[in-house]
């Protein structure tokens, strides 16, 4: 599975940014998609998962209310919109894929979790 995401930028306290994340490849192996951030000097944390489904979506408590996860099942997309983006949101923001359907989220919210990684895309936001 190969993983392109784009949508990064730099935007204002406040303001709005979409993530998205295109899957490609063996897609049918998917079981969830995640999306994590890594701020400098910081370690990669959990931000978002959403089921291959789309039906389902879970998000870490710092961002809750102001992110939301979807998926275009047409498209093998999944996106983030980001709202109310604070200084602190900061970060290279990436989208992973698990092949396993793990018994608990908690799982879901660890990097070793998934088997693919895309690339990265920046995310900044001023004060």
């Amino acid at each position: 599975v190969q993983l392109q995401a784009s949508g990064g930028g730099l935007v204002q306290a406040g303001g709005s940014l979409r993530l998205s994340c295109a899957a490609s490849g063996r897609t049918f192996s998917v079981s969830s998609m995640g999306w994590f951030r890594q701020a400098p000097g910081e370690e990669r944390e959990f931000v978002a998962r959403i089921t291959w489904s789309g039906n389902r979506a879970y998000y870490a408590d710092s961002v809750k209310g102001r992110f939301t996860a979807s998926r275009d099942n047409a498209k093998n997309t999944v996106y983030l919109e980001m709202n109310s983006l604070k200084p602190e949101d900061t970060a290279v923001y990436y989208c992973a894929a698990s092949r396993t359907y793990w018994s608990d989220s908690y799982s879901y919210t660890m990097t070793g979790s998934y088997d693919y990684w895309g690339q990265g895309t920046l995310v900044t936001v001023s004060s």
